[in-house]
């Protein structure tokens, strides 16, 4: 069949793309028959060891993914080193700082406490990868050690770790992330004005800009 058949029989197309679907774990141990080595499975640990905390207390951002009704999520949380809190081998304590009161992550673990955390430290080629489950907690007393200049967050997650996994380099030697050269100049990619525009946002570019304006402000002025 032609090009032009297969634009007149779309269906053949279709059916192409299902043929080459993987829809079974037995059919995808074919597509990857090499068994993983054994050191894969050995660096993952039930608790946090010495040498993750250590990793956690260095890291400045997080990416949480949660479930829930709207389906899945991934938010990222970012403070100064050590805003994430080792409580003790199993606990993680993560504030709540400010931000657009969406609450998409704390809407999901209220209905859903599975959470996923993948922790960044800039420079460094591993990544720290932590499987859990998560409550939304006010605990005065800890919203206090989360205080920072006089702002209490409103509320902290409490992570129960279950399962604790360190991601080789590779993925970062490939993207390069870390690299100086890899950095684009951001007045070559769209900005958040424009992106909200294009979403229906904004009713003109005049307002997209007005709000590109005063955004580095307004962000600065609301930390926390």
């Amino acid at each position: 069949m032609d090009a032009d058949e297969r634009r007149d029989h779309p269906e053949h197309e279709h059916d192409e793309h299902d043929r080459h679907r993987v829809t079974s774990v037995e059919r995808l141990l074919e597509v990857y028959p090499t068994a993983p080595v054994r050191n894969s499975l050995a660096k993952e640990s039930a608790s946090i060891t010495p040498s993750q905390a250590r990793i956690i207390a260095a890291a400045p951002f997080v990416v949480i993914a949660t479930v829930g009704d709207g389906g899945l999520d991934q938010s990222p949380r970012g403070d100064l080193p050590g805003f994430v809190v080792v409580r003790d081998e199993r606990t993680l304590v993560i504030p709540d700082r400010r931000g657009n009161n969406r609450l998409d992550t704390l809407r999901n673990v209220v209905a859903d406490p599975r959470v996923g955390l993948l922790f960044l430290v800039p420079g460094l080629g591993e990544e720290l990868r932590v499987r859990g489950t998560a409550v939304v907690s006010t605990d005065p007393d800890e919203l206090a050690r989360h205080e920072v200049k006089g702002v209490r967050p409103a509320s902290v997650l409490v992570v129960s770790v279950e399962r604790v996994y360190f991601q080789c380099a590779r993925a970062i030697k490939r993207s390069r992330l870390w690299d100086k050269e890899s950095r684009v100049d951001p007045t070559s990619l769209p900005t958040a004005g424009a992106m909200t525009r294009e979403a229906g946002g904004f009713a003109s570019d005049a307002e997209a800009a007005a709000y590109d304006a005063a955004l580095d402000a307004r962000q600065d002025a609301t930390l926390y």
